[in-house]
């Protein structure tokens, strides 16, 4: 079941050394920042659901995007929340709202800190964006400016999708026993086996044989527009990729079921809030996202508008491109 991982050489990225900072936030949660020291302001990089942040350094693009804000000297710091398949956390249950209000607070203070700056900008992806702008509507301060890609406070997502969400999908595998699910098998267990059969017939634009795509496209959705992806990136993305529990997997249906940001119990916590995203934010959004329809970013961006007049928001729609591939 498992398409084993080749051996590659990879390129030494055009960067300063990073600098790998724990960032412990409770007694079974340790956060990572890595940072790429640079002397203008702290820009944090935080990444989708079940993504690491080792996705914004993948070697196997001519020029990453850590790279480029090296080159422009920001201070880079990567960011793996909780739900990163780098940390331990990964495995364990939790919920949305435990990033939103636990990760991203301790994340901002600590870069502030050490950084000794008055405030920091975000570049987050997916649900790194939804959780930013969750801490935000929760209270959280020192962000100066952010740059939010395909996944807002309104999540809209494809029949299917959506399909899954009504129907519970995440609480049903809970039930039988389904903890957690990766993107990498290494021993099958029942419901490995089956998910890999079924996904060969799935019904999706993106066919793909290999094991991880098949599990990628099980688990999130379309990832990617295949054919936006050269060989190496490809063949490399079961490096990003990994363990997700399900728990946080069933806050995430019911807000897409909801259609805005609930908590975890569905209660109406953050939307009332929308003074706390009274800052500069541009909204990106692939074209051909099929994972989170580019609907989902224009209601916020015109909710944002409507709610906090005069505040400086734009949005992109990046033509040609689908979700992931954008990066």
């Amino acid at each position: 079941i498992n398409d084993a991982p080749k051996l590659r050489k990879r390129r030494t990225l055009v960067a300063p050394a990073p600098e790998v900072h724990p960032l412990p936030v409770d007694e079974r949660t340790v956060l990572q920042l890595t940072r790429y020291r640079g002397t203008r302001g702290p820009v944090i990089l935080a990444p989708g659901f079940g993504t690491s942040a080792a996705a914004y350094t993948l070697d196997t693009v001519d020029v990453t995007l850590v790279e480029y804000l090296c080159a422009k000297v920001y201070d880079v710091w990567l960011f793996d929340y909780r739900a990163s398949p780098a940390l331990p956390s990964a495995t364990t249950p939790y919920s949305m709202d435990d990033v939103a209000r636990v990760d991203w607070p301790a994340a901002v203070a600590y870069v502030r800190e050490l950084t000794e700056a008055d405030d920091v900008q975000v570049v987050a992806h997916c649900v790194g964006s939804l959780s930013f702008m969750m801490a935000c509507m929760a209270g959280m301060t020192g962000v100066r400016s952010a740059v939010c890609s395909a996944l807002t406070a309104h999540p809209r997502a494809p029949a299917l999708t959506e399909l899954k969400a009504g129907l519970h999908l995440p609480s049903v595998l809970n039930a039988l026993g389904v903890e957690r699910l990766s993107t990498e098998v290494v021993d099958p267990k029942w419901y490995d086996v089956a998910l890999d059969e079924v996904m060969r017939l799935y019904p999706t634009k993106e066919r793909c044989h290999n094991t991880t795509c098949r599990r990628i496209l099980f688990m999130y959705g379309e990832v990617f527009d295949h054919h936006q992806l050269n060989r190496a990136t490809h063949e490399a993305v079961h490096e990003v990729f990994g363990v997700a529990h399900m728990k946080p997997f069933a806050h995430l249906a019911s807000m897409v079921h909801a259609g805005h940001l609930i908590d975890a119990a569905g209660q109406d916590a953050y939307m009332p809030h929308a003074q706390g995203l009274a800052l500069p934010i541009t909204f990106i959004h692939g074209e051909n996202n099929r994972m989170f329809l580019p609907e989902g970013s224009r209601l916020t961006f015109e909710w944002l508008q409507a709610a906090n007049p005069g505040e400086s928001y734009e949005r992109i729609v990046i033509p040609g491109y689908a979700h992931m591939d954008c990066f």
